[in-house]
């Protein structure tokens, strides 16, 4: 009896999800069932804003680890668990917030992590001590997924023929948060300290939830999925998906070697000269964002070519970073040089792995995306500690060969035969 009673109230519970479908649909307010095939240039706009503006988060603590570490009397190698912790709260974020998104009005729930993203912000700008400050970094890296619901969620917006250019307009504002966090804590750090950077984000982030609540449309997923479901079904995709597995462990490979050289950055600069600190961080990180313009390009690579090719060519530019950086280690110029190499590689071999996985489900997006996501981040994650390790005990060349070689297990995985994929070059 209790089956059945159970059973009627799921078939009523997803009759009401599909007249609230409908009705948006009849509204003009969702695009479960349309697709842009010219987007308003204000929607890419406002999607890489949010992109950009949310990822952010993630970032500001890399150029303050020095007076961090002043300020917490910590070692290099202790306050690289800072970032390290961030990165590990984000994984986790993707795998046990982003399916949601396969299940919940989607607009909504990227309004709701907004908010709380600016609840952990708050947290972490009042640590009393380092134990609090590394807690409150978990946190804020486990709330801070936004992005990661705001790719899949741009992905379901438009037609399959633009996908990959749109995915790169947004994905653009991504890379360029990542950039401005680091320049703007590492130059603000000088004048308002690192407490007030974070209480100004909190304040940033409450302001984007009111401008995404009332700009973007509503968007229902196709069904809704108990979560429990939701979860069970990123262990299937796994097993299911060999392209899936390749790409998010290309892309884990990728962002480690990209972690590597920037947690333990701010250290190696006061090697080169004491006059150097976080606004040299700053500097170095704005040089990066000609990484920013490589993705919309890379984009309509992945559209037009052959994407495995695309990305192994944006690997092995990562590489050849890594060879710059270790030649030029005492030279600010060529470790500018280096920067440019490494952000443009790393970005269009990230657009090329999300261009491949978000082909196979549509939808399945969100959950694709956690676990593409979730592998990136636990890549960065592990980059962050052992290159914070390596710079302590064998200074900048152990940093230069963990992340060259990095970068070159990526190649080696990409292009490893699999028997299970599909024909053809994927």
């Amino acid at each position: 009896m209790l089956r059945v009673k159970n059973a009627v109230h799921k078939q009523f519970h997803n009759l009401v999800w599909r007249v609230a479908v409908l009705k948006t649909d009849a509204q003009g307010g969702t695009m479960s069932g349309t697709a842009y095939k010219a987007p308003p240039r204000s929607l890419a706009f406002i999607l890489s804003l949010a992109a950009g503006a949310t990822v952010a988060n993630l970032y500001y603590s890399q150029p303050l680890l020095a007076v961090m570490a002043s300020e917490f009397m910590s070692t290099p190698e202790t306050l690289g668990m800072v970032p390290t912790l961030t990165q590990v709260g984000y994984a986790l974020g993707l795998v046990l917030l982003v399916p949601l998104g396969d299940s919940h009005e989607r607009r909504g729930l990227i309004v709701k992590m907004t908010i709380l993203v600016s609840l952990a912000l708050l947290a972490v700008s009042f640590s009393p001590n380092f134990a609090w400050l590394l807690v409150g970094s978990f946190f804020l890296g486990m709330t801070t997924i936004v992005p990661q619901l705001v790719v899949p969620f741009s992905a379901s917006l438009v037609d399959p023929s633009i996908r990959g250019r749109f995915v790169g307009q947004v994905m653009s504002g991504l890379l360029i948060g990542i950039i401005l966090s680091r320049s703007l804590s590492g130059y603000a750090e000088g004048y308002i300290g690192w407490r007030t950077i974070y209480v100004i984000a909190a304040v940033g982030m409450l302001a984007l939830a009111m401008i995404l609540h009332l700009t973007l449309p509503r968007q229902f997923p196709s069904r809704r999925v108990p979560y429990r479901d939701l979860v069970k079904s990123l262990v299937k995709l796994v097993r299911q998906e060999p392209i899936l597995r390749r790409h998010a462990l290309v892309g884990a490979f990728g962002f480690s070697a990209f972690s590597a050289f920037w947690t333990p950055l701010v250290f190696h600069l006061q090697n080169i000269s004491s006059s150097y600190g976080a606004h040299t961080v700053a500097m170095l990180a704005l040089l990066g964002v000609t990484g920013a313009f490589v993705a919309p390009f890379s984009g309509r690579l992945s559209d037009r070519f052959n994407t495995k090719l695309v990305n192994a060519g944006a690997l092995v530019l990562v590489v050849f970073a890594f060879v710059v950086l270790w030649a030029g280690q005492m030279s600010l110029v060529v470790t500018a040089l280096g920067v440019i190499l490494l952000d443009a590689g790393i970005q269009a071999s990230h657009i090329s792995n999300q261009t491949q996985i978000y082909a196979l489900h549509p939808d399945l997006r969100s959950r694709l995306n956690a676990v593409y996501m979730f592998s990136y981040f636990l890549g960065g994650a592990f980059g962050s500690g052992v290159g914070s390790y390596l710079w302590q005990h064998h200074g900048w060349i152990g940093v230069c060969v963990l992340g060259g070689g990095l970068a070159a297990a990526g190649i080696v995985a990409l292009l490893a035969p699999a028997s299970r994929e599909q024909a053809g070059f994927r």
